[in-house]
């Protein structure tokens, strides 16, 4: 009984390891198209002229990554795994074209080292939300009203141009993006406990779960970045 128990849990340890791998797979690969397209429009004059030289472009495509966002969450149980990959392939593009922006406002060694230390806090916290017992489903519920409150608060802010609201945004921004990481990661692995109809059904949510946790790690990033980030003169 004991070698068959053991056998078992070494089955649902594979499963739920082999679901993880191919979801940062593709986050990974979602983020190093963006980087790919945030660098070759910082190299294109004409490019960076025509997204932030004209606002109706700029907040086209950002209306367009929404839109994005909204169709993958909501329609990926009825979208094919290739269609699925390849709107969250065009969304990661078209976040690059506007996150290229931060080159022009940033040092591009101060953004590499922010991108270091985002990428060290965010595996730790993913690796506590694998690897802890203790329910996360709570804290869910609490960073979800706290990304909302941050939303709000921003979208208020540029009223405002409040210096306190944007320093308290940024530091419960990190404190939320931090706690989410843990969370979808530990969704994540409850998520592939329950097991996949088939492997289409199991692609589909390896993109959906890449895409939560490229949220994350862009939006940690880019609060981060508030804060170690060296403008330009």
């Amino acid at each position: 009984m004991q070698p068959q128990l053991f056998q078992q849990r070494e089955g649902v340890a594979a499963v739920q390891g082999d679901f993880i791998r191919r979801v940062y797979n593709w986050m990974g690969l979602g983020l190093a198209l963006t980087a790919l397209a945030a660098f070759y429009t910082t190299s294109n004059p004409y490019l960076l002229r025509f997204i932030f030289g004209n606002s109706l472009v700029f907040f086209g495509l950002i209306i367009g990554e929404l839109a994005l966002v909204i169709v993958l969450s909501a329609a990926i149980q009825r979208l094919p795994a290739s269609t699925a990959t390849l709107l969250f392939f065009l969304y990661s593009a078209l976040n690059g074209l506007t996150l290229s922006v931060i080159f022009l406002a940033y040092t591009r060694t101060s953004i590499a080292s922010t991108f270091f230390v985002t990428a060290g806090t965010f595996a730790v916290t993913s690796f506590y939300g694998y690897t802890t017992h203790r329910d996360l489903t709570s804290w869910g519920s609490f960073f979800f009203m706290g990304l909302i409150g941050i939303i709000l608060a921003s979208v208020v802010n540029i009223f405002l141009k409040s210096p306190m609201v944007y320093w308290l945004v940024t530091y419960a921004g990190i404190l939320i993006f931090v706690g989410l990481a843990a969370y979808d990661t530990q969704r994540l692995k409850e998520m592939a406990l329950a097991g996949f109809a088939d492997d289409e059904t199991a692609r589909r949510s390896a993109v959906l779960g890449a895409l939560a946790l490229y949220l994350d790690f862009i939006n940690l990033f880019l609060m981060l970045l508030r804060i170690m980030g060296n403008r330009r003169d």
